[in-house]
């Protein structure tokens, strides 16, 4: 690809600045600095994904207490604990059920006992869906009045149609990718997301490095870096960013520290460009992408929420590098 075609505006540069500070305050906060972490005024104001999406809170959840929780779970249990998780992406949900009904398997998994749960949950006005992301209704497909009930049946569905054997034989994150892609209601933004949850797991291995698909903020954001991208994919140039990573920052005298060594992988680079298009709102008002947005939705509150024990998927080998 000939980057030269495309012509960067000033969002570019922001692109990688923020990557730089939205970096440092993880490792800032990793450190035990005190809040606000930063001399960025918008990313002290505003909350942002951090640069690498398994840094998340929710994604540090997931990895060390769904997928790599001490006891053994066979690979459909594992297959169904990841995806009930993230049909909800909601740490109080999952510990609600959790604490409700003992160890989440499928094995043990009964459909009036977890609506019963969510149903209560809902009635004492309690959100059980995280607001990363939207979750379709699926009555059109399942037929419930209620979200979580059509959900469920989707769940029961991917079950009974063996998705774990079918991650077992993929070849490919792109081959997972679409295996989920197949199911109703998910989408492609979902399914690839659904892809990288489990790929964390050891139900498969494959690098985060080999396919991306563009989420719509992600689109956006690539809109305001280049206007016309001539052509190419949106995944072309989430591509051609993440291997051009290091001259990058180093051409704007930028330092970002990796995740011990870790580079943005695709799935971080497209994460960011999403970040960039809502940072992009504030720092670039004049610049638009394909919606327009003006303002950025969630501000940041400093809640002084339990701190993270980081950890991520062992087959990373990272972990022996953390020290807090």
């Amino acid at each position: 690809m000939g980057f030269e075609e495309l012509k960067p505006t000033p969002v570019y540069d922001t692109y990688w600045k923020f990557a730089a500070k939205r970096q440092e305050v993880f490792f800032n906060r990793l450190g035990g600095g005190d809040y606000p972490w930063t001399d960025d005024s918008i990313i002290r104001k505003y909350k942002f994904t951090n640069a690498y999406r398994a840094s998340d809170r929710v994604s540090q959840y997931l990895i060390r207490n769904v997928i790599y929780e001490d006891n053994y779970y066979t690979p459909e249990d594992q297959c169904f604990r990841i995806l009930f998780f993230k049909l909800f992406n909601k740490i109080e949900t999952w510990e609600y059920i959790k604490n409700a009904v003992g160890e989440i398997t499928y094995s043990s998994y009964n459909y009036d006992r977890y609506n019963q749960l969510l149903s209560e949950r809902i009635d004492a006005n309690e959100r059980i869906y995280s607001a990363a992301y939207i979750m379709p209704s699926g009555k059109s497909c399942f037929g419930f009045e209620k979200k979580h009930q059509n959900n469920l049946k989707l769940l029961e569905y991917m079950m009974k149609s063996g998705l774990s054997k079918q991650i077992a034989k993929a070849k490919s994150l792109e081959e997972l990718y679409r295996v989920l892609l197949d199911y109703p209601t998910l989408g492609t933004f979902l399914a690839f997301q659904f892809a990288i949850d489990i790929n964390y797991s050891e139900l498969c291995d494959f690098s985060e490095m080999s396919f991306v698909v563009a989420g719509p903020g992600a689109k956006n954001g690539i809109r305001k870096c280049f206007g016309d991208i001539k052509g190419y994919d949106y995944e072309d140039i989430i591509r051609y960013v993440a291997e051009k990573q290091d001259e990058e920052f180093e051409k704007r005298g930028l330092c970002f520290k990796s995740l011990f060594g870790r580079k943005l992988q695709l799935i971080d680079c497209q994460n960011l460009f999403c970040e960039t298009d809502k940072y992009a709102r504030v720092a670039h008002p004049d610049i638009c992408g394909a919606n327009d947005r003006k303002r950025i939705k969630q501000q940041y509150v400093n809640r002084n929420l339990e701190k993270i024990d980081y950890f991520y998927p062992p087959k990373w080998g990272l972990n022996h590098m953390i020290s807090t």
